[in-house]
């Protein structure tokens, strides 16, 4: 096999993703693992297509003033951390400016408008020691099972003591449940797919999840040797089934205590299940809520409407200050754990709606509305719909720049709604992720 071509490139900026920019001699676009904005690097090219390469970085000839020695001894061989080697000054403004671009391109606003639009950037928590949530991968080679971080280079698994991203009272977790697992499954068969580990330092709970398919499981044998290791609060099971790509739960059984995991965020106590989605970073989900109230300021008076609403992070807050909240989820384990979070809560001026947002937009009026949509953004349909509400004011929570910058477009092509103002949270540090709070307003007349 021949050996990649290399070429001195200065590395210009970063993408929306792992890779910085940066440009060959020839002109040529080309996408460089491994590298920080202001480098100067000699470039290995591994791919190359018609209007841009990809390539990876052989040796740093010059390296960046914003560049700088990882906190975390794997980050160099785990992909949880790609940015762990830009300083978090630079990854704020990179961040920030990632979020300007997009407005200015796929939104189509220009670059004096969406600079003027997007606040600067909100930094809720520290640059390390801030998640959660963990999620170990799973690999069986020879009749052996190892667990540990995703590597970079896709090759596998990373073992590691720990992970500097968890807090630091609960990042030795990763290597307890990775060591307890392994040894089980020396005298156990285990099929596990992935492994989630969820921690608090407010309610101090653990949940070990275990993600596997359906069939016979050593119960009581794993769920021992984990309360062994680890101590957990909660062990649960999640069975899958279907195509890797479009997996669907076939049921989840409690193994050991709660079955559920517990956290406080703001006012609120929430409970979820393993399998509902929760905000891996608990001083950036609170810092949400506190934007989304600011921006919307419901009155008890006035209606409100949560879509893809999930457990009740907005939803319960909404309804501390809303007169009624509808709220929509398409994911039935997260219905179910709203329903749960709003009896525990004893809010009774919430109807909780199990369903596609499009396919049962609820029937109301609304006077301030809430979406938070996974990262492909809103479909087409629910902005129309949203377009066509009376309400005063939404409040759009994204995790993805560019799919608000085109939902903002399609808004601003309505006409009956214009953002004015796009605040960037970082509830993400040493990744390249970025969440957004925009905040739409009712055009005069309209």
């Amino acid at each position: 096999m021949a050996e990649a071509t290399t070429q001195q490139v200065r590395i210009e900026r970063m993408a929306y993703g792992p890779e910085v920019v940066g440009r060959l001699e020839s002109g040529k676009t080309v996408f460089v693992a491994g590298a920080v904005p202001g480098d100067l690097v000699e470039v290995a090219v591994d791919r190359e297509a018609e209007r841009y390469c990809n390539g990876h970085v052989s040796k740093v000839l010059e390296a960046s003033p914003d560049r700088v020695v990882p906190e975390c001894p794997y980050a160099a061989a785990c992909g949880g951390c790609p940015w762990a080697q830009i300083s978090y000054d630079a990854q704020a403004r990179h961040k920030r400016d990632g979020v300007v671009s997009a407005l200015a391109r796929i939104g189509r606003m220009g670059e004096e408008r969406a600079e003027a639009l997007v606040a600067p950037l909100v930094s809720p928590s520290a640059p390390w020691g801030y998640r959660n949530k963990v999620e170990l991968a799973v690999v069986e080679r020879g009749g052996r099972l190892s667990l540990g971080m995703h590597a970079a280079d896709g090759s596998g698994v990373v073992a590691v003591k720990a992970c500097m991203l968890l807090d630091k009272g609960h990042q030795g977790v990763v290597k307890s449940v990775a060591g307890a697992l392994s040894y089980m499954a020396n005298s156990h068969h285990l099929e596990l797919e992935r492994v989630g580990v969820r921690v608090s330092t407010r309610t101090r709970e653990v949940e070990v999840a275990l993600w596997d398919r359906p069939g016979g499981f050593p119960r009581a044998a794993v769920a021992k040797v984990l309360a062994d290791a680890c101590k957990p609060t909660s062990v649960t099971r999640v069975m899958q089934k279907g195509p890797a790509k479009a997996r669907k739960i076939a049921g989840q059984e409690r193994l050991a205590g709660r079955g559920s995991w517990g956290e406080v965020v703001g006012a609120e106590r929430m409970r979820v299940s393993a399998p509902s989605f929760f905000q891996v970073n608990t001083k950036g989900a609170e810092r949400l809520v506190e934007l989304v109230m600011e921006g919307l300021d419901p009155q008890p008076d006035e209606e409100a409407m949560d879509l893809y609403c999930g457990a009740g992070t907005f939803t319960l807050p909404l309804a501390r200050r809303a007169g009624f909240v509808s709220a929509v989820e398409s994911y039935g384990p997260a219905v179910r754990d709203l329903r749960r979070n709003l009896d525990e809560a004893r809010l009774d001026n919430v109807d909780p709606i199990g369903g596609d947002a499009g396919l049962e937009f609820p029937d109301t009026d609304a006077d301030v509305i809430v979406v938070d949509p996974p990262r492909a953004g809103l479909a087409e349909q629910v902005v129309s719909q949203l377009s066509d509400q009376p309400a005063r004011a939404i409040a759009y929570v994204s995790c993805d720049p560019a799919t608000l910058a085109r939902d903002l477009a399609r808004f601003e092509e309505k006409g009956a709604f214009e953002p004015v103002s796009v605040t960037p949270v970082d509830l993400f540090p040493q990744t390249f992720h970025v969440e957004t709070v925009t905040i739409l307003k009712r055009r005069a007349g309209r």
